[in-house]
């Protein structure tokens, strides 16, 4: 799968995510301070890899910055994102269940690399639920704005 990986920083888990991401043989596109010769601000390196995925260029995102919640702000800015700011393997779970996230935003600050591994096993196994109600949830959020 490709994923978009943001980072405006290369500190904490930045550069994990994108290792741990190709060793379990996905393409990570890289964006920011994780690619040379890109802006490094959270907000132009979190649009850019949402913009990846909501043109197709990658199916999912990973942004991150020292609390996520710029990053996650930044991306849910981009048409057809449903960026969620994960903590813990059960909100990301959760994320990918009933809100149909496509964009996981990161603390760079707060995400130990045991618990992105986690992490990552809830979101990369998580799809979108197929009950009626989740689904018109899901549907409204994309008629928002």
């Amino acid at each position: 799968m490709k994923i978009a990986v943001a980072a405006d920083e290369r500190t904490g888990v930045a550069e994990v995510v994108v290792e741990e991401l190709r060793r379990r043989g996905h393409d990570a596109i890289v964006h920011g301070a994780l690619a040379d010769g890109e802006r490094d601000d959270w907000a132009w390196a979190s649009e850019a890899a949402a913009r990846d995925v909501a043109e197709g260029r990658a199916e999912q995102g990973i942004v991150c910055c020292w609390t996520g919640t710029g990053a996650s702000i930044a991306a849910n800015k981009v048409h057809g994102i449903r960026a969620a700011l994960c903590g813990d393997a059960e909100t990301a779970r959760g994320a990918r269940k009933w809100n149909d996230a496509n964009v996981l935003a990161l603390s760079l600050r707060g995400t130990s690399q045991a618990m992105l591994g986690e992490i990552l096993d809830a979101w990369l196994e998580g799809e979108p639920s197929s009950e009626p109600d989740d689904v018109e949830n899901i549907r409204h959020v994309d008629e928002i704005g």
